[in-house]
């Protein structure tokens, strides 16, 4: 079999299952993923490893942290198809990674549209430039600056897209967009993330969902940096904390207390509620951040060939992590989780038929009494019918703007105060 043949079989192998686990039926997406050759965006890898439907970490911090990847191809194919592109567009990135993504859409623009990719990082804005351009995309305009700003220079755009998870809307983007843009974003919601397509309102004051998919990505930096923040609790294994969240005790989460918490025995809780992993974290996760200030997420990476230390039974897991939600406050973590036995579980109502039988792990001091509430939460979500992200809906009111978010939804709003916005998150 000849490399070109070969590179062929991949790339249909990739397409097919993005296709399959996106749902995504937009030829043009299709198209792009299959032209697009991946492997120069990653030429550190193996072709047949840089044509998995797997994110790929790119750059790390001095701690350790990914802050760069190569996204997972299957939700950059559900991002392309919320933007809704068509050729002859105008396009502006936010977070340009390796640069495959502004080749996908530039594909998909054509020669007539143009695409426009913004970094914080210099060094990932030269790479991507270089990659660019040995994929034959050297007309991808790749600008190393903070992405708040977006590019006055190529305003006005007809789609705004950000690569990287974002908590507030920048005035930049909104005043660069033109009259019937539409801009995607992973919005960050209490710990959990969505990609939102926001399109202007009738009114045209605020911005309003036209469709919502979960996803995960690393969040931005610069001056848009939003306020979750990460607490290490040893190496590979962290806590992600939604804004605003403030123990019990007033004091700040304590990263090396809660890993001697969790490596001790937990009090076990069973629910009696069986899902997908997929709603454990698009439908559950989204229920706890909208309805507990306690809420978290707790993420371990793996090396290859490892399984998981600290998160056992954890309900998600990935190319090289694990991941659960869970709640946290003084003296105590809990964690959703489907591998406690029998004996170790509080009884609970008899299950329902499901992937995954859901339990809870509590730990340290308040572990029994977070394990109970977190437990009691899972049930009122499955009571509600395990509603997800496909009930949910965001609307975003600029500080500019004097619309008002709808008084109708106010009973079960969630209101997510950011400096340049206003979200009004609800379920219907």
């Amino acid at each position: 079999m000849t490399e070109g043949t070969s590179l062929t079989g991949l790339r249909e192998r990739l397409v097919a299952e993005v296709l399959q686990t996106s749902g995504i039926g937009d030829e043009r997406i299709a198209a792009a993923l299959r032209d697009v050759p991946r492997h120069l965006f990653l030429p550190h890898l193996p072709p047949a490893d840089a044509y998995l439907d797997d994110a790929i970490v790119t750059k790390r911090d001095a701690d350790g942290q990914p802050i760069s990847s190569s996204s997972q191809p299957a939700i950059m194919a559900i991002m392309l198809d919320q933007l809704t592109l068509a050729p002859g567009q105008r396009v502006l990135e936010i977070g340009a990674g390796t640069g495959y993504n502004a080749a996908l859409m530039r594909h998909i623009v054509g020669p007539s549209g143009a695409v426009v990719s913004v970094d914080i990082e210099a060094d990932l804005a030269d790479r991507a430039r270089e990659h660019l351009a040995s994929a034959g995309y050297p007309d991808v305009t790749v600008v190393a600056a903070d992405g708040a700003d977006g590019y006055p220079p190529g305003a006005p755009y007809d789609r705004v897209i950000a690569t990287v998870g974002v908590s507030d809307l920048a005035p930049a983007w909104l005043d660069q967009a033109g009259p019937g843009a539409r801009i995607v974003v992973p919005l960050d919601v209490r710990g959990s993330q969505l990609a939102v397509a926001f399109g202007r309102s009738g009114s045209g004051g605020h911005w309003v969902s036209r469709s919502i998919a979960p996803c995960g990505f690393m969040r931005m930096r610069g001056s848009l940096a939003g306020p979750e923040r990460a607490v290490v609790l040893q190496p590979g294994l962290s806590v992600m904390l939604p804004d605003g969240l403030t123990l019990a005790d007033g004091h700040e989460v304590d990263g090396a207390a809660l890993a001697a918490f969790m490596a001790e025995p937990p009090a076990g809780f069973g629910t009696g509620v069986r899902t997908s992993s997929v709603q454990v974290f698009w439908g559950l996760g989204l229920w706890l951040a909208t309805r507990d200030r306690r809420s978290c997420g707790v993420t371990e990476e793996l090396a290859a060939g490892d399984t998981p230390g600290r998160l056992t039974g954890a309900p998600l897991g990935g190319a090289g992590m694990v991941a659960t939600a869970g709640m946290v406050d003084s003296d105590g973590i809990a964690l959703l989780t489907t591998g406690l036995t029998a004996d170790e579980m509080v009884p609970a109502a008899g299950p329902r038929p499901g992937q995954l039988a859901l339990e809870v792990a509590g730990f340290g001091p308040r572990g029994a009494e977070l394990g109970a509430a977190l437990a009691a939460h899972v049930q009122a979500w499955d009571a509600a019918g395990q509603p997800g992200a496909a009930r949910l809906h965001v609307d975003a009111y600029p500080r500019s703007s004097v619309d008002e978010p709808d008084p109708s939804t106010a009973g079960h709003t969630l209101l997510i105060e950011r400096a340049a916005t206003r979200f009004a998150v609800y379920h219907t």
